[in-house]
């Protein structure tokens, strides 16, 4: 077996000049670099034209005219080249297929540019144009655009015939082409790195080091739901396994474990990658001189009782096993030892050994064992790595990378992951069959969010794709800002799994004395292609994502982190809602009777699961918003009224002297009119707050639980949930009130209408309008999630005092809603991918992407008042 592996990750296999023919096929590696070698006038830049993407061709005469505006000034020759090799180096680090369109008939030249290759782990190919003289001196001749001198001609295809043994360079191989008609006949074929199963969606069962244990194979089979009776080996509903490697020593029963696998592989009912066990045994089956020790023993005993041809099958087919796997359209990679994200897809001795390995930090601990550098800590890819090869006391996550060596040689268990479920399947050894080098402690299979975010996840202009609304951009301006919150004003971050998106207002109302009506609303929801709405009563509270747990371990197994009342409340930016408002004692009793009225609607058990995230209103506003009216809202009033009392005294004054003030009186009794409805208009949301029997909680959407994200699902089902809840939990859940409109139907537009009318006169805040549907919109082109409609008394908290008076809400209904809209649509994409990725088991840093996101939008300017 090739020292360096690279062999072993492509097809056609090895470096090899092809023989002189027609009609012939290249095959060229999806990810390589491919240098097009000749003298000028062989026609590698047509060759090119017709047989690669002008993206992927970098042409040494486009630098050239790049940096010196003419593709033939040769004194720029030395900066086109550094941008060349700039250029090339980009592309290889972006995974992109790159063509050199350069003579290349030095070899120093090839060989910085191989360097390149090796540099970003890809394979490189040449294509030499190895045309007669005359024949580059005729085409040389004819040109019209630039013409080389015939003796730099003659050079070149000199340098060309002394480099003839490239084969001997860093190349997998050369194609040489040696004449027009053969050029013209050549056709190119892309192929796949033997890496590459991109297309091979699974779903898979991932097993780690079985280390010769073939009973506890066939009971995790078994277990898994395969059938162990059949030869080979299958599954029912067509799952496949898949081996981390290190099938052989230490354990009972190689030979028989390397029978039932390869079956199995050869059936196309498993895959398999290369363990470091495997490698050194099929060095010491050669004959190669290797230690043997860590249970090489054991094998090579077991195989020296099994039939030549077997051993001799054997060692063929685990000499041609791959270094690892990436699978399910690039979302799963397996590497016996695991991979960093830059490796992925890569071939290279350096690739293959860090995949049979890891990397060390040449340390050595107290048992003599190498010190494994923790590159999973460090893990930011969105690709999942499995791996085993050092066994650990339990499988769990790290940063979307999970090792699946949990020591069954040893005396512990032999795991699986089922994918993509992401669920773990494990069974015990039957006996410990070798004794570890340092101690291995049983212990439960568990998962564990960690991973947080740091400085490299959120600096400068950031890119979050969603779901829903594609690539959403964050402006590095924004970052610090976000950054702020998350680091001092923030809830642990472990509970930030979800921000609720901002919420737009509704089109301006062209009405006297209205600035917004329920009729502006359904307007933008019909004419978005919307038939049917839902109006709910607008709470006068604060916003707050509520996450529940069944029980405190449920919670904290989930989410990392608990607490004895098994839950929190944050505040739409994250907060804790309760901190510095004088009810921190309080949450916890909250809590308490949220997740019993949880329990008692029986929702744990009709969603199967132990947690919940809601989005609700707590209630009274005073709450949360003490200070705001202790420090705004009332001395406005206060200082109003003061104010326009000494007003109306001194009018008063100056009329009984007969003073013709005009209108002057009367403005000043409308504005203490104003003032005092401004006053009525915020009292009804203020009570005082003694105790949590005083709070209550408004639940608007039941977002995720454990396998689901709900917010998905229409609003009738959310709202008979919170029917459920409020049934339940009567002292702790507030109902809120809702009409359906058919927006095609006049009739339940105008009941809609009065509703809210009579809503707003009686004190209340108004109506949020949403889609039946709780999500609508192509990608990208988001349906707003809610559009809120409030009353003409409630705005004036909003707006002030006066701002009904004609010269001010005129100026008003100018208001610009667009990007206030926007910034709903965005924040709702990243809401919600914020879920899809928790729910889906995603390391933590992956979710906080999208919360960092909705912080750093919340930072942009836009009127606080729409």
């Amino acid at each position: 077996m090739s020292e360096s592996g690279a062999d072993q990750e492509m097809e056609p296999v090895g470096a090899a000049r092809d023989e002189p023919g027609s009609g012939r096929r290249l095959e060229i590696p999806v990810l390589s670099l491919i240098l097009l070698c000749g003298a000028s006038g062989s026609g590698k830049s047509l060759f090119a034209s017709r047989h690669f993407l002008a993206t992927e061709v970098v042409s040494s005469d486009k630098c050239r005219a790049m940096v010196g505006d003419d593709e033939t000034d040769q004194s720029v020759t030395a900066e086109a080249f550094e941008l060349l090799r700039a250029i090339v180096s980009t592309r290889l680090k972006l995974g992109r297929l790159t063509v050199v369109d350069a003579t290349n008939v030095k070899r120093q030249d090839r060989a910085e540019l191989l360097a390149l290759a090796g540099h970003h782990d890809v394979l490189a190919a040449a294509i030499v144009f190895d045309l007669p003289l005359s024949v580059c001196l005729e085409r040389n001749a004819g040109r019209t655009d630039r013409r080389t001198p015939d003796h730099a001609v003659r050079r070149q295809h000199q340098q060309l015939r002394r480099g003839r043994s490239m084969n001997k360079e860093r190349f997998t191989r050369v194609h040489t082409l040696h004449s027009p008609e053969e050029v013209d006949s050549v056709s190119i074929e892309r192929t796949r790195l033997w890496n590459d199963r991109t297309e091979d969606t699974g779903p898979f069962d991932l097993i780690g080091d079985v280390h010769g244990c073939q009973s506890e194979l066939v009971s995790l089979l078994a277990a898994l739901g395969y059938d162990t009776a059949a030869d080979p080996i299958t599954h029912p509903e067509g799952r496949r396994a898949v081996f981390v490697g290190d099938l052989v020593d230490r354990g009972p029963a190689v030979p028989a474990v390397l029978r039932l696998v390869k079956a199995m592989v050869d059936a196309g009912t498993a895959l398999c990658v290369l363990g470091n066990h495997e490698q050194k045994l099929v060095r010491a089956l050669a004959g190669r001189k290797v230690k043997v020790a860590h249970g090489l023993a054991e094998s090579l005993a077991q195989l020296a009782a099994e039939p030549d041809d077997f051993v001799a099958e054997m060692a063929a087919w685990m000499d041609a096993m791959i270094g690892h796997y990436v699978l399910d359209g690039g979302r799963l990679v397996v590497a016996h030892a695991g991979l960093p994200e830059h490796y992925h897809g890569r071939t290279s001795g350096r690739v293959r050994s860090h995949a049979l390995y890891g990397d060390t930090t040449g340390e050595t601990d107290d048992f003599g064992l190498p010190v494994r550098y923790p590159w999973a800590d460090d893990y930011r890819g969105k690709a999942a790595v499995v791996y085993g090869h050092t066994p650990v006391p339990s499988a769990e996550w790290v940063n979307n990378t999970i090792c699946l060596d949990t020591g069954c040689v040893f005396g512990g268990d032999l795991t699986a992951l089922r994918w993509p479920e992401r669920e773990l399947v494990s069974v015990p050894a039957e006996q410990t069959y070798f004794e570890p080098s340092r101690p291995l402690v049983s212990g439960a299979v568990t998962t564990r969010p960690i991973g947080m975010l740091d400085m490299a996840d959120v600096a400068g202009t950031r890119f979050v794709e969603t779901g829903l609304a594609g690539r959403v951009s964050i402006d590095g301006e924004r970052a610090p800002a976000a950054l702020e919150v998350m680091a001092r004003f923030a809830a642990d971050p472990r509970w930030l799994v979800y921000l609720p998106p901002t919420m737009s207002p509704v089109e301006s109302s062209g009405r006297p004395e209205l600035l917004e009506h329920p009729d502006e609303v359904f307007a933008y929801y019909q004419g978005r292609g919307v038939d049917r709405v839902v109006c709910e009563e607008k709470h006068m509270g604060s916003r707050g994502v509520v996450i529940l747990g069944r029980s405190a371990d449920a919670l904290g197994s989930r989410f990392g982190i608990t607490n004895d009342y098994a839950g929190t409340v944050l505040t739409r930016t994250g907060r804790p809602f309760f901190a510095g408002a004088g009810l921190v004692d309080h949450e916890a009793e909250l809590i308490t009777r949220l997740r019993a009225g949880v329990t008692e609607a029986g929702l744990w058990d009709e969603l199967e699961t132990d947690w919940l995230v809601l989005d609700t209103e707590v209630l009274p506003w005073s709450a949360k918003a003490g200070d705001l009216l202790t420090e705004h809202y009332a001395p406005v009033g206060a200082a109003g009224r003061s104010l326009l009392r000494a007003a109306e005294e001194a009018t008063a004054q100056a009329v009984t002297r007969g003073v013709d003030l005009g209108e002057l009186p009367d403005i000043v009794a409308r504005r203490r009119a104003h003032l005092g409805r401004y006053a009525d208009a915020y009292r009804p949301y203020c009570w005082e707050v003694a105790g949590v029997d005083d709070l209550a909680v408004a639940p608007f959407q039941i977002l995720a639980g454990e396998g689901e994200v709900y917010a998905r699902r229409p609003h009738p089902w959310h709202l008979e949930m919170i029917d459920r809840l409020v049934a339940a939990g009567p002292q702790v859940y507030q109902r809120t009130d809702r009409r359906f409109v058919d927006l095609a139907d006049e009739v339940t537009k105008a009941e809609a209408t009065r509703w809210w009318t009579d809503l707003t006169a009686g004190g209340g805040e108004g109506m949020v309008v949403k889609p039946v549907d709780t999500i609508v919109g192509e990608r990208r082109r988001l349906v707003q999630p809610g559009v809120k409609c409030r009353g003409p008394e409630y705005l004036r908290i909003i707006y002030g005092p006066e701002y009904l008076e004609p010269a001010n809400l005129d100026r008003l209904r100018a208001r610009s809603l667009g990007h206030k809209r926007s910034m709903a649509g965005r924040e709702l994409a990243l809401g919600i991918e914020a879920l899809d990725r928790f729910v889906a088991g995603e390391p933590l840093h992956r979710v906080h992407e999208c919360v960092f996101a909705v912080l750093a939008l919340e930072s942009e300017p836009v009127d606080p008042r729409l």
